[in-house]
């Protein structure tokens, strides 16, 4: 089995967000043996894909190194890529039933544009013990998902070092469980994207996130109603690489826009 390692919502390698997909298969491995090589793989999500009796449509599950997740969004672009530049899919989008429902991914210029669900968050209390958590006091706190801590610039984004351990532990009203939370704030003037994040989760087995598409799910839906606009772009300042999308609010639905390059392409001997 043939396996890939590709930057996501990145224009160039060692930015953006890795994640390792499996070549198509006709039936599903056992759930253990895909949480094992996920958990081998050590990246923040292993895509697998199941052929179907329809050329452009797969069945698509994510894992990251502890758990099966119900949505990731880097790793649907990076299975997307693989798809369409690595073998050599002709169509100009792929469907991919999930337990979140079909999601459709279509090129869009040198990149790919994603159909994901929005998930509007509410405005609620600051859990206990998430501003010592974090750090870092935020101006407001929604749930979606997950959790998200709005501050009130970027500096205060890009200085977040959290106690991990104290965060696994909040949940607050997210819906999503325990330990993932985005903090975001509007970007610096001239800055060449609206709103700078970044993504912890190790509810999810993952101390920090590069680049997170199910989060910017929340982000998009939230800072278009501050901002009154329904087409935004986003920066996660994960420190030392960095991930870039632009997201389209259309209804109950987002648009998330972002190239993918394969890095690593390799072989399992099982």
């Amino acid at each position: 089995m043939r396996q890939w390692t590709v930057d996501a919502f990145a224009t160039a390698p060692f930015r953006g967000n890795p994640a390792c997909v499996t070549e198509p298969q006709a039936a599903w491995r056992d759930d253990a043996w895909m949480q094992a090589l996920a958990a081998e793989n050590n990246q923040a999500e292993t895509a697998y894909l199941l052929t179907t009796d329809d050329p452009a449509r797969f069945g698509l599950r994510w894992f990251t190194p502890t758990l099966e997740v119900p949505l990731c969004g880097h790793a649907t672009l990076a299975a997307a890529h693989v798809l369409f530049v690595e073998l050599g899919l002709e169509a100009e989008a792929v469907t991919f039933d999930t337990k979140s429902g079909p999601l459709v991914v279509r090129r869009n210029g040198a990149g790919y544009e994603m159909d994901f669900p929005a998930n509007t968050p509410r405005q609620t209390p600051a859990p206990e013990g998430l501003a010592a958590a974090l750090g870092a006091t935020p101006s407001e706190v929604w749930a979606g998902a997950y959790l998200v801590a709005v501050f009130e610039d970027e500096a205060a984004i890009r200085a977040l070092k959290p106690d991990l351990a104290a965060l696994e532990k909040i949940a607050g009203e997210a819906t999503g469980g325990r330990g993932n939370l985005s903090a975001a704030a509007l970007a610096d003037s001239g800055a060449p994207y609206d709103v700078v994040s970044r993504f912890f989760a190790p509810g999810s087995g993952i101390p920090e996130d590069p680049a997170t598409g199910s989060a910017h799910c929340i982000l998009s839906p939230l800072w278009s109603a501050k901002l009154k606009r329904t087409v935004l772009t986003f920066h996660q300042a994960y420190p030392g690489r960095g991930g870039d999308l632009e997201c389209e609010l259309r209804g109950d639905r987002v648009l998330l826009r972002g190239e993918a390059v394969t890095v690593v392409e390799s072989r399992l001997r099982l």
